[in-house]
């Protein structure tokens, strides 16, 4: 199974790309695992039109990125779901032979279009959290579907 975390932005921070790394090592023994990084838009005005124009920018190349298989986005109009929710989601996908995309958008939120392809919304509380964040919350967590989904002992 193939797992692939598209995200718009590039992680600058190194103790993050050695999070991302560490958790990308230890999924290595359940998934091919790897992230996309896409480039965000140049976009300094927050006029509402320009706005969702970089929004479309950004959710083309997202879509460009996808592959066959089912997307997983993370957005505030998500669902907030528990780590065994996301772990018997990923078991599903895995019993049905899907590669899975999840989906990391831009400071400004994701296209319309990137929206309609997921086939699961998802967020990670109310709280909100920076970008590059996120992406070693969201590592962590389909590490631990993982170790819950082969009853491992990590989890608890």
């Amino acid at each position: 199974m193939k797992v692939t975390v598209v995200c718009v932005g590039k992680l600058k921070e190194p103790y993050l790309k050695d999070a991302i790394a560490e958790y990308a090592k230890r999924l290595s023994r359940y998934c091919k695992f790897g992230v996309v990084e896409l480039a965000e838009s140049k976009n300094t005005s927050r006029a509402l039109a320009d706005i969702a124009r970089a929004k479309e920018e950004e959710g083309e190349r997202i879509l460009h990125a996808l592959g066959e298989g089912e997307v997983v986005v993370l957005d505030l109009g998500g669902k907030e779901i528990a780590s065994e929710e996301l772990a018997d989601y990923v078991g599903k996908a895995a019993d049905r032979g899907k590669d899975l995309y999840f989906v990391i958008g831009g400071s400004d939120g994701l296209s319309p279009a990137v929206l309609e392809r997921a086939d699961l919304t998802v967020r990670f509380g109310r709280i909100t959290l920076p970008h590059q964040l996120c992406r070693v919350v969201l590592s962590e967590q389909i590490y631990r579907a993982f170790c819950i989904v082969a009853g491992s002992s990590y989890h608890k």
